[in-house]
């Protein structure tokens, strides 16, 4: 029996999901640069402020990755300024995240690019078109299990 090697590339869901989250994570990956900004690091700084999370876990499980990647990034984001680590109050044993100004300052400069990305992203789509390709997105990844080490 011969092995179906008919694969349409261009007829695949991954492939359009590979390529426009690459072009959306170049996009923004370029604009945070200036900002001394990732993706990663924009993400954190998401977490942390907008979400109210201040525990690394819950950091690596709102931002997808793993808790190795939520480690190394945190240190270089406390390096640069911009968090800062303590143990928590209720907790000795657990670390709390917080933002410092200079990490506020960036997120505040940083929400008008990411916002302009999303607009460019979805630009071609009706807001209803919009918000069905996210609710779709989002069941397709739905009780799975990430353990991404970036993003």
């Amino acid at each position: 029996m011969a092995e179906n090697t008919t694969y349409r590339l261009h007829d695949s869901l991954g492939y359009y999901m590979s390529l426009t989250s690459r072009m959306q994570e170049r996009r923004l990956d370029d604009w945070l640069r200036p900002l001394g900004l990732t993706r990663i690091t924009w993400c954190i700084l998401l977490a942390v402020e907008n979400e109210g999370l201040s525990r690394p876990s819950e950091i690596a499980d709102f931002v997808g990755i793993d808790r190795t990647a939520t480690s190394r990034a945190l240190r270089q984001m406390e390096e640069a300024g911009l968090i800062s680590r303590a143990s928590a109050r209720d907790d000795r044993r657990m670390t709390d995240v917080r933002l410092s100004d200079l990490g506020r300052d960036l997120m505040t400069r940083a929400t008008p690019l990411a916002e302009e990305n999303n607009r460019i992203a979805a630009a071609r789509l009706s807001s209803e078109e919009r918000d069905e390709l996210v609710r779709l997105l989002a069941k397709s990844i739905e009780g799975a299990e990430l353990g991404l080490n970036k993003l």
